[in-house]
């Protein structure tokens, strides 16, 4: 590296950490100030500006680093108002009506499906929706004739803006009023915005179309980024859009769930219009998710093996802390689920006392800290009760489990057998229309038994000292109109149930802070399901990304050797896959970029040994690729290792713990700088803390040079550090942190090798 290019990496270092270091009064730029009918939001690097007249609400600019991120035709807040016709509350279906879904568990493509049967149930009823009005904050004043503003500070280090406007004389909307709410926190380039409606008007009116930041970015701000999945129906909710010289640009973040989310290409962000609409009756109200803004800028740097952008630095350092600061994601008091194995490859729902018993004795050998009794260990495979024929005495295998040093995890659905205990305490606790899967049916969690169930999960945990909860099956996504039931159409019930459900974890995190609750893409929308969430992480410490992975697993629903048909898989075939397997995991990790890794679960690393399938190798690849985030899940049957497995095992989770022991690494991740992943080539990221300690993943894939520089772009260019190789089991040198951006260390891997390097103070 020339001293031209060192000189820009370190002055691009120094304007990441400036962007969220701490800074007072003046120099920070953080404030709300209005002058006149013009309001200026200043979060750092990030501005808005509003003027507010009469009723009139309208966004005149949004700024970066002084560059203009919005054309003209940007409308702040849209949505839509209509009038039910008769004026009165929609008719619900009635108790025990409706059509029935019946559900299946099925598999395709290598992971697990869903085969869904039966139609969805729609309300029955003369209601309709007349005089769809639609509205934006420049034509608001055509129905709403006051606005009100007001500047506070909630909490330390917050200041809040409320934009009220109020609709006066509309024959239909008078009494209706609107709270646009913005938010700054103070060392943050953030503004985060909501929308409160309050219906004080005598008519039943119904709000759709709801775009909460109505942006039309410039074209020179058109290159996106989507820092998290947009797929199986559900969009994206982390998302970059940067300036073409990619020096600046925006995060757009929603903390909008599930597919009822929508970042548009235009750079708005607010409900999807498919799923998305709310009921207001005379003295209702409703209040929208937040979504929120994150501004970023500084220089573009070329590394000695990649391109460092201003958008990756940013991602990868203030925005996650603003994330576990602000929007309580990745709590610290929940201790990070890892390594862990689960019980469901090659076993299925068939587990038992003796399997468990017989698992859980060689993962301690191995090294696991946590096991999880995945589906099969209670009655009918629904509800809390055990099985009693296959688990006699469920506490007794519980106190086994940690008896060999283990955290205990359970699997839980969210359907109930007809003589569950939720039914004698809730009658009407099912969800409307009937959705059957199993004996069992989907209970609501738009009504009240998602409390019922947040504390059902508190007694579990009572009883059987589980800390870890993997919640499953899905219901939501068919909607829930029952009599008694709050919601009035079938659109609202899919936002009533996903936020009952996260109020669910609410309360279990609230109650039991130390548990580590878990949400599955199938009970968060279908099979295969969403990708994970800024709204399921505000909630739930985990999220397990689909698709499940089962390659290398053999039959992934039979123990290793037993039957006829392990006769036709070939080791080296399924060694092949294990390797994919791998490969799978890190693009999936690195797709979550834009959220906390150590709170996405790829399942699963398979612990699966026939005729020598799994190598030292294949293990040390599959700790390697699952340290991206924390090396959860692995699953298979550990029976099929050897005393061989087991050590190597053992010796790369015991180095794991003490890395984390003494860096934290599950809960760091640096990508910025190194190549991307890929399975051809070399390729690096860092699990480093603050002061650039911790671990560095380095893998070679099929191809590239036998040895290669390894550049360090997150270190602290004036410290000293000792880089050792544990793979290797050497000390490679002691260096300054300018050396290691430089890419003065070199290493050496064979085709397909890892290596974990311990960067340690000095």
């Amino acid at each position: 590296m020339s001293p031209m290019m060192r000189a820009q990496w370190v002055l691009a270092g120094v304007l990441a950490v400036r962007m969220v270091s701490p800074v007072t009064g003046a120099e920070a730029g953080h404030g709300i100030w209005q002058n006149g009918d013009e309001i200026r939001i200043r979060a750092g690097a990030l501005e808005r500006t509003l003027r507010v007249s009469g009723g009139r609400v309208e966004l005149l600019d949004l700024q970066v680093a002084g560059r203009s991120l919005i054309e003209d035709g940007a409308r702040g807040t849209s949505f839509q108002i209509s009038r039910a016709v008769p004026n009165r509350d929609p008719l619900e279906l009635l108790t025990g009506e409706g059509d029935s879904v019946r559900v299946e568990a099925g598999e395709g493509h290598g992971t697990d499906t869903l085969e869904v049967k039966g139609e969805e149930a729609t309300a029955a009823g003369a209601t309709r929706w007349a005089n769809p009005r639609p509205f934006a904050g420049s034509s608001w004043e055509t129905c709403f004739d006051h606005a009100q503003v007001a500047i506070a500070h909630p909490r330390p280090r917050v200041q809040r803006l409320v934009v009220r406007t109020r609709a006066l004389e509309d024959p239909v909307l008078a009494g209706l009023s609107i709270n646009l709410v913005y938010e700054i926190y103070e060392d943050y380039p953030v503004i985060r915005k909501w929308v409160e409606f309050q219906n004080n008007s005598p008519n039943w009116l119904k709000l759709s179309h709801l775009v909460i930041d109505d942006l039309v970015l410039r074209p020179a701000f058109a290159q996106q980024t989507l820092l998290t999945p947009s797929e199986r129906g559900a969009g994206a909710s982390v998302a970059a859009f940067t300036h073409a010289d990619q020096t600046c640009g925006i995060l757009s973040a929603s903390e909008i769930p599930s597919a009822l989310r929508a970042i548009q290409d235009s750079g708005a962000s607010g409900y999807h219009a498919e799923h998305f609409e709310w009921v207001l009756g005379p003295a209702e109200g409703f209040v929208s998710e937040p979504v929120f803004l994150c501004g970023f800028h500084g220089e573009v740097i070329r590394t000695p093996s990649a391109t460092s952008l201003p958008m990756d630095r940013s991602v990868e350092d203030g925005f996650r802390r603003f994330l576990k600061e602000h929007l309580g994601v990745s709590p610290p008091q929940v201790e990070v689920p890892a390594p862990q194995w689960a019980s469901w490859t090659n076993f299925g729902p068939e587990i038992t006392d003796a399997i468990v018993r017989e698992q859980a004795r060689i993962a301690a050998q191995c090294g696991f800290a946590v096991l999880v009794l995945d589906d099969g260990w209670q009655r009918d495979r629904l509800g809390r009760d055990p099985n009693l024929e296959r688990f006699p005495d469920f506490r007794a295998t519980c106190a086994a489990v940690r008896a060999e040093g283990l955290r205990l995890g359970l699997w839980v659905s969210s359907f109930r057998g007809p003589d569950a205990a939720d039914f004698r305490v809730l009658p009407e606790a099912a969800s409307r229309p009937t959705v059957e899967r199993l004996t069992g049916h989907a209970m609501s969690f738009a009504g009240p038994w998602n409390q019922f169930y947040a504390h059902d999960l508190l007694a579990v945990h009572d009883l059987y000292d589980a800390t870890y909860f993997k919640q499953d099956f899905s219901n939501i996504k068919f909607g829930d109109l029952a009599a008694g039931r709050p919601s009035r159409t079938r659109k609202e019930s899919l936002l009533r149930g996903l936020r009952g459900l996260l109020e669910a974890q609410a309360t279990l995190r609230r109650l039991a802070p130390a548990v580590a609750n878990e949400l599955t893409h199938e009970i968060y929308w279908g099979t295969p399901g969403v990708p994970c969430d800024l709204a399921a992480l505000k909630h739930a410490s985990q999220f397990h990304v689909p698709p499940n992975d089962y390659l290398g697993a053999g039959h992934n629903k039979l123990r290793v050797g037993v039957g006829a048909a392990w006769e036709r898989f070939a080791p080296d075939e399924l060694r092949q896959e294990l390797l994919q397997g791998c490969l799978n995991a890190r693009q999936r990790f690195f797709a979550h970029r834009g959220l906390p890794l150590e709170c996405i679960e790829y399942y699963a690393a398979n612990t699966v040994n026939w005729k020598g399938s799994l190598t030292p190798e294949v293990q040390d690849r599959q700790v390697c690729s699952w340290l991206m985030a924390a090396p959860s899940v692995f699953s298979g049957d550990l029976a099929s290792l050897n005393e061989d497995h087991v050590r190597r095992y053992r010796q790369r989770f015991d180095l794991l713990k003490r890395l984390h022991d003494d860096y934290g690494i599950y809960r760091h991740f640096q990508y910025s700088g190194v190549p991307a992943p890929t399975d051809t080539d070399w390729h690096w990221w860092g699990k480093l803390d603050p002061q650039g300690h911790g671990a560095v993943v380095v893998m070679r894939g099929t191809g590239g040079r036998d040895e290669r520089a390894i550049n360090i772009p997150w270190v602290r260019s004036a410290s000293r550090y000792q880089i050792t190789a544990h793979f290797a089991g050497r000390v490679l040198g002691a260096f300054t942190g300018r050396q290691l951006q430089d890419g003065t260390l070199e290493l050496r891997l064979p085709r397909l090798g890892q290596e974990i390097l311990e960067v340690s103070p000095l």
